[in-house]
């Protein structure tokens, strides 16, 4: 469980579609980037880790939400360390902007 993101159980898929609760700051740091917040923080999670996920609004999400997509690829035996680079990230990027 991370602050700030919520996801469905994924059950029988290899793709989850977690929900960031954006802070204000981030939204407009995004918007006076000319990009979208998800894109913004898929953007900056891959320039600062590596992990590459990909944005929600190509993925038709409701408007004023915000997602990203990932899938479980890595072998099980890295999942533990891939968690902790996004946890830490995600940490950052919400103190940075709440």
């Amino acid at each position: 469980e991370f602050e700030g993101i919520t996801c469905n159980e994924v059950e029988g898929a290899m793709y989850a579609f977690p929900t960031i609760h954006m802070p204000i700051k981030a939204i407009i740091e995004a918007r006076k980037r000319d990009m979208t917040p998800d894109t913004m923080y898929c953007l900056d999670l891959l320039n600062e880790t590596g992990v590459c996920v990909v944005p929600g609004i190509g993925f038709k999400q409701y408007p004023g939400t915000f997602h990203f997509r990932t899938t479980f690829l890595p072998p099980e035996e890295q999942m533990d360390s891939l968690l902790d680079k996004l946890r830490s990230f995600h940490t950052k990027f919400m103190d940075k902007y709440s």
